[in-house]
């Protein structure tokens, strides 16, 4: 402790050895209400009555240069909206790319206007926006990391039409005050804008426009000023929604549902929110991305229920340093079954310079699971401008025995993050430390139930690297988190170059790199030592890339492993070296694939790897992707080969309808899935949704013999309507 306090003072001191430059400001005013038809014309007078922020430059592909194309922002509000106008003049309309209208569809091959705004202007938080010349909807939650940690699928309520005309774009946005959350004591915001021209491959900023300084990181932004007599509301919002399921199992007598539920929410203070959930059920979340996993220890798929992903920045717990004491998976999901969740209630928002966080949830007793009690608190007090120091807890359990185990968590971690490093560089470092109790076996010490580690960052464009130490206890196990292995002490240092040549006229960026591994047991036994070398990695004017790679991997296993049935991989130690090569089209192709090759040696034989994926824009409103991985492994123990397919077709009439297909294949389960979403978003907030859900088993081992039958089927209607006071 005496140790991590004096790393501590250092880098507070180090903090105050630099400063942060100057931002640009623009001011808003009040204008009245009505006074602005939201229809992608900017033709009001009011608009003209602020200065708009104007002088954007190049990120890339001439840093600091400016933007290529003429482009305003202007920003004004009424009692309460905020309204966004922005023009991007074009001198080739005809050259402007917009095929994605699904809501929060990456906009990899369109052009784009993207900006974030810091209410509480903290320099670490705040909300993300973006749509595109068909005016999608697309958003997010910004949490400390920024670049790490922005959370797309929180769907906010705002609306925004556009315009292409002869001179370019244009997007009229309406934010409700009632949307965000803010301190209407506080009349200036932080504030930013980013400009894509996807046919010129070009990025251009209000401020913060050098390479390394991401949008989604509010120090790098602006101000926006005169913010007056704006008031949050009683925050009152209900969520009610009905629902009707007809479904089907092989496995399981299911029966057919009629049922409704709610979500409450309403404001405690000014940026403190409290919610309140009964019934709640998540059957328009997306199916899970099916993974072949050839490596012994478990991965954690993304979470896709919106009750959880809103406000789930700050549960976030030292951003990429492997420990997740809070997975919001293990909370209604057991072995990939559906669990209900009956009622519970949570807690977001800021007290001054704390960010709060708190969940209390029950789900209903189902087969051998046992009705549960889940509680989660998080605070992160607030440092410096980019700073924090923050405290989990999490708890499970259960009135009667279960399989899971009650437990009880705590956690701290230290994050403190500069932008103002040698003068304009990034640079982090964290600190964690994170245990819990065992009440199945009380011999054990503090150490073997608890998690600790440190990490150096430098993420910047030129130089780009990091080095991490952690170690995991040999019984550590959170029951409400996720940690895929245990029982290891581990030194993991990374280093990347990447020159950008001005010479080349046709090549962007080259990057080159090495990352090390040494992992022992907590003995001191090497269990791991890996070396990953990116040969190189080149980036060129177009946007497609290229890239090699090579491995060298000492592993020792001390149990037998059976990696496929009735192929057991013996314990040993193991040598293993191996090579990749890949691929990367421009996105703003129609036709844009990726492309990705492993050779080399694996336990007692070797693996040849390919995986690739294609995506199509046919043209605005019409996408296809597809995605394809192959293994062909060869062991002493025996031989075997893995395929795993996917197609996700998309069909948008408009940005407010989606006909969503996802169709998923692999030869481990052999089973065929069909997942279809119609989603018809009434208003913003209000949604009608249709899900078909289709699950067929493949009777023989080769896919198109039309052998199949149906283990488990769904269909559910549900709509759900915001209503606001």
């Amino acid at each position: 402790m005496i140790l991590f306090h004096y790393l501590v003072m250092i880098i507070l001191l180090i903090n105050q050895l630099f400063s942060q430059e100057n931002r640009p400001v623009i001011t808003t005013k009040i204008v009245e209400k009505g006074s602005i038809k939201l229809d992608g014309v900017l033709d009001e007078p009011v608009w003209f009555t602020v200065e708009p922020a104007t002088d954007f430059k190049q990120r890339d592909p001439i840093e600091g240069a400016p933007c290529s194309e003429k482009t305003e922002v202007y920003v004004i509000y009424d009692q309460d909206n905020l309204y966004i106008g922005a023009k991007f003049y074009d001198s080739n309309p005809e050259g402007i790319m917009a095929f994605q209208k699904k809501r929060d569809a990456p906009l990899r091959g369109d052009d784009r206007f993207m900006f974030i705004i810091d209410t509480y202007r903290d320099y670490r938080t705040g909300y993300f926006f973006e749509t595109n010349p068909v005016g999608i909807l697309g958003d997010g939650i910004i949490g400390v990391g920024g670049r790490f940690n922005l959370n797309k699928s929180w769907d906010g309520i705002w609306d925004v039409r556009v315009t292409i005309d002869e001179s370019g774009w244009t997007a009229e946005i309406v934010i409700p005050f009632q949307t965000l959350a803010f301190n209407p004591n506080n009349d200036t915001w932080g504030i930013n804008f980013q400009r894509t021209i996807r046919r010129k491959n070009e990025d251009a900023k209000w401020t913060g426009y050098k390479r390394g300084l991401w949008l989604t990181k509010p120090v790098y932004a602006g101000e926006l000023t005169g913010l007056r007599g704006i008031i949050p509301g009683k925050g009152l919002e209900t969520k009610p929604y009905y629902i009707f399921k007809d479904q089907y199992s092989s496995s399981e007598s299911l029966d057919n549902q009629n049922n409704i539920g709610f979500d409450l929410s309403f404001n405690i203070r000014p940026g403190l929110k409290g919610s309140l959930t009964y019934n709640t059920d998540f059957a328009e979340a997306e199916v899970d991305d099916r993974i072949i996993n050839l490596e012994r220890f478990p991965k954690a798929l993304k979470e896709k229920r919106s009750f959880f992903l809103e406000g789930s920045g700050v549960y976030s717990f030292a951003n990429n340093n492997y420990v997740i004491p809070f997975f919001s998976r293990r909370i209604g999901i057991s072995e990939g079954s559906k669990i209900p969740i009956s009622y519970g209630g949570r807690l977001n928002g800021k007290l001054g310079k704390y960010e709060i966080g708190a969940m209390n949830l029950h789900t209903k007793g189902v087969e051998n699971i046992p009705a549960e009690n889940f509680q989660i608190a998080r605070v992160k007090k607030s440092l410096l401008k980019q700073s924090y120091l923050g405290f989990i807890y999490t708890g499970r359990s259960a009135k009667t025995d279960s399989i899971y185990q009650d437990q009880d968590l705590f956690g701290l971690d230290f994050d403190y993050s500069t932008a103002t490093f040698w003068g304009d560089k990034d640079f982090q470092f964290q600190a964690f430390a994170v245990g819990h109790d065992s009440k199945n076996n009380l011999s054990n010490k503090l150490t073997d139930l608890s998690a600790r580690g440190l990490r150096f960052t430098y993420p910047n464009d030129l130089w780009d690297g990091h080095v991490s130490y952690r170690e995991l206890g040999n019984n550590f196990n959170p029951s409400v988190g996720f940690a895929p292995r245990n029982g290891f002490k581990r030194l993991q240092p990374t280093v990347k170059y990447k020159p950008r040549p001005l010479t080349w006229e046709k090549v962007r960026q080259l990057e080159f790199g090495i990352d090390l591994e040494h992992m022992t047991d907590i003995a001191g036994r090497l269990i791991k030592q890996e070396t990953k070398v990116h040969v190189f990695k080149i980036k060129f004017e177009n946007g497609d890339e290229a890239f090699i790679g090579a491995k060298i991997l000492r592993e020792y296993l001390d149990t037998d492993y059976e990696i496929r049935e009735g192929n057991i991989i013996t314990s040993g130690h193991y040598k293993s070296n191996g090579f990749w090569i890949g691929t990367k089209t421009s996105n703003s192709r129609k036709i844009a694939a990726e492309f990705m090759a492993f050779r080399g040696d694996f336990w007692t034989g070797e693996k040849q790897t390919v995986k690739s994926k294609l995506f199509i824009d046919f043209f605005p409103g019409i996408n296809l992707f597809g995605e394809f991985e192959y293994n062909d492994v060869k062991l002493s123990s025996g031989d075997f080969k893995t395929t795993l397919y996917k197609i996700i077709i998309g069909i948008y009439p408009t940005p407010r309808l989606a006909f969503y297909n996802n169709i998923q294949y692999d030869d481990i389960s052999n089973v065929l899935g069909l997942y279809s979403k119609i989603r018809y978003i009434i208003r913003p907030g209000s949604d009608l949704y249709l899900v078909y859900n289709n699950n067929w088993q493949e009777n023989e081992n080769v896919i198109g013999s039309n052998d199949y039958s149906t283990i488990s089927r769904s269909s559910s209607i549900k709509i759900n309507y915001t209503y606001r006071f």
